[in-house]
């Protein structure tokens, strides 16, 4: 008895899916990877990271690792791009996206600001590679300085907005407020990470909550 003939269709699709796989398994080793190397930047900073301890803790070989990534530089600029950007956006910007007073958006991210020991032992990632990297090289430099620009021209639109609302004090400076904002979250960071102290950022979220509730347009400022 004759086997049936696969269609061309259905051969198609079964010679297909060894490939599919192949790529499905390279995409998880190469977020593997990113993983394994931001956790390593975030713990011993980029010019320390160790490139055995990413690969054990990713459980791929040096060949893995170097058939995705040029070079170790390639790999952390890897980690800023595609790790740190969505953070920071997930964190900062997508708020503002809501809708809602523009004010209330960031007091809610201040106030979701981390402030477990574990979390103020590391500080801010962004923050660290910035100081870390920023003076050494160009190619981080640039990529840290978009996200910072992303982060800043997000608040400033949301607080324009507001003031065309209604909801913001006419007389903020949009751009400055947004820079100011950054700088707070960013030092109390810095002064939390050296003192080692939860209470020092907890203090700082305070104080950035009372100053973005002076920004609220008189009749919409709120207690609490």
């Amino acid at each position: 008895m004759l086997a049936a003939r696969k269609s061309p269709k259905q051969s198609s699709k079964q010679s297909s899916k060894p490939g599919a796989t192949r790529l499905r398994d390279s995409e998880r080793t190469r977020e593997r990877l990113l993983q394994a190397a931001s956790r390593e930047i975030y713990r011993s900073g980029f010019q320390s990271a160790s490139l055995d301890t990413i690969l054990a803790v990713a459980g791929v070989t040096k060949g893995a690792l170097y058939y995705h990534f040029d070079s170790k530089e390639t790999l952390g600029y890897a980690v800023v791009e595609e790790i740190i950007a969505p953070d920071v956006h997930g964190k900062w910007v997508r708020p503002l996206q809501s809708g809602k007073d523009p004010i209330d958006a960031l007091i809610g991210a201040v106030q979701r600001i981390p402030v477990r020991p574990a979390d103020v032992r590391g500080g801010c990632q962004l923050n660290n590679l910035a100081q870390e990297m920023s003076p050494l090289d160009a190619g981080f430099r640039k990529r840290l300085a978009i996200i910072f620009g992303a982060w800043r021209e997000a608040v400033s639109s949301a607080l324009r907005q507001g003031q065309t609302h209604g909801s913001v004090r006419r007389d903020v400076e949009p751009a400055e407020a947004a820079g100011l904002l950054i700088a707070m979250v960013e030092g109390y960071g810095s002064l939390a990470k050296n003192a080692q102290d939860p209470k020092v950022m907890k203090a700082g979220i305070r104080n950035i909550v009372d100053w973005l509730r002076s920004l609220h347009a008189p009749g919409n400022r709120k207690r609490g």
